[in-house]
Formats: structure tokens, sequence, C-alpha cells
């Protein structure tokens, strides 16, 4: 079975998945659903059917100091309506400190200009919290 990855924000979530090894983890898109999480639940009931998936791990955010961000909360809320909705899949955290800093070194290595950024940033990051999932379970 697959793992999804999921990078959480206020206006745009990024979605990774596995092989169904568990060894690569590969972006798929990023999702804008502007605050509305019915229209992100949709899309994700559409992967999940192309994607049959037994982990979903999502971001958490936290400040450089370990604490909680307000972000976290809104997470969390999130979090809660996934368990609730996929009640028979596992569903996991990870520290996502720094992701979204090292998606933008790997999109300036790879000189990718900056209207392209915005539209792939948060899925670069969602395939980084896969991959510390993953190495996790290593």
């Amino acid at each position: 079975m697959r793992i999804l990855g999921i990078d959480y924000g206020d206006s745009r979530v990024g979605i990774a998945v596995s092989d169904s090894l568990g060894i690569t983890a590969q972006g798929l898109e990023t999702i804008s659903h502007n605050g509305n999480d019915k229209i992100l639940l949709k899309r994700l009931d559409e992967i999940l059917e192309k994607y049959p998936v037994d982990t979903i791990v999502v971001g958490m955010p936290y400040n450089m100091d370990g604490t909680k961000t307000v972000r976290a909360d809104v997470t969390e809320k999130f979090i809660h309506k996934l368990k609730c909705k996929y009640n028979k899949i596992k569903i996991e955290t990870i520290d996502e400190r720094l992701t979204t800093v090292a998606a933008h070194k790997t999109m300036n290595f790879l000189d990718i200009n900056k209207t392209k950024k915005r539209g792939i940033v948060d899925t670069i990051s969602a395939v980084y919290i896969l991959e510390m999932y993953m190495n996790k379970l290593k």
C-alpha cells in the first residue's frame, strides 16, 4: 500500500504519494482550496480512489524552538476531519519545520522562475514531508 503526504496550508495544499513499495515519494499536485476544506476533501476522495493508501502523513507546523504555531491548531482541526472521513486509514503527523525552506532551495537550484514557484512549492514540501516519514519508518 501507498502513503500519502500532505503539506496543509491556508489556501493551498501540497500532495505527494509513495510508490507501492514505500521506497520513493512523488509530488502529485497542489490543491487550491482557499480555506474551504470541502473542496480539499472532495479532491482527496478522487486522489485516494486512484492511489489507495493505508497511511496519510500530514506535516505539523512547529516553531524552531519546538512549540506549536498558530497554524498547528488549524492543522489539528483538519487532521480531525481526516480521521472522521477516512477512519480506515492511519493518519500520522510529522514535524515539517524547514520543509518549505528546503523546497525553495530546491527550486532555486533548479532555476525555476518565480511565477511557477508558487504553484509547486507546496507539492515539493509534501514530498519532503513524505520522505521524512518514510525515512523514520526505516
